[in-house]
């Protein structure tokens, strides 16, 4: 949990290992890890744990953006409710919250604003409020057709173009 922000521990050459082992005895708690203990092993816990484990090393960054790219994939439906919760947590704490998931399901639970791709082209933007599966799919394979959204037609090229 601490990989990516284990420099703040260090006190000239010495290790503080009390500092490291509170803090992520803490982050097991916040990002409800089920493990027997911080020295255990990341490849020895669930998918579930392992997805929450490295969330909660990226966040150890306090990123004002978070990418996360299938975080539900293989893992058991009670950790995907808690990997949701943690990702709509972070998005209501001001973090800026993007996910990309071939899931629809879970697209339409977690996003406010849904921009959808096919072959590399832009094909859509549009509000969950007016999303659905059948109309996301409908954007999800547009081949060569104008994108369904908002912004203007010069916009969408420099957005391609970018």
């Amino acid at each position: 949990m601490t990989a990516g922000n284990v420099g703040r521990y260090y006190r000239g050459f010495w290790l503080r290992d009390s500092a490291l082992r509170d803090d992520v005895d803490d982050d097991l708690v916040r990002f409800t890890v089920k493990a027997a203990s911080g020295a255990v092993p990341i490849a020895t816990l669930s998918g579930g744990n392992q997805q929450k484990v490295v969330l909660a090393r990226w966040l150890a960054l306090k990123p004002k953006i978070l990418i996360v790219d299938e975080p539900t994939r293989g893992i058991d439906v009670a950790a995907k409710a808690e990997v949701h919760q943690l990702l709509a947590r972070l998005a209501r704490d001001g973090i800026a919250v993007i996910v990309i998931s071939s899931e629809l399901p879970e697209v339409l639970a977690l996003a406010d604003r849904i921009v959808t791709l096919c072959e590399g082209r832009l094909t859509g933007e549009i509000a969950r409020s007016d999303a659905s599966e059948e109309r996301l799919m409908r954007l999800m394979t547009l081949r060569g057709s104008a994108p369904e959204h908002d912004v203007s037609r010069s916009d969408r090229f420099s957005i391609l173009d970018a």
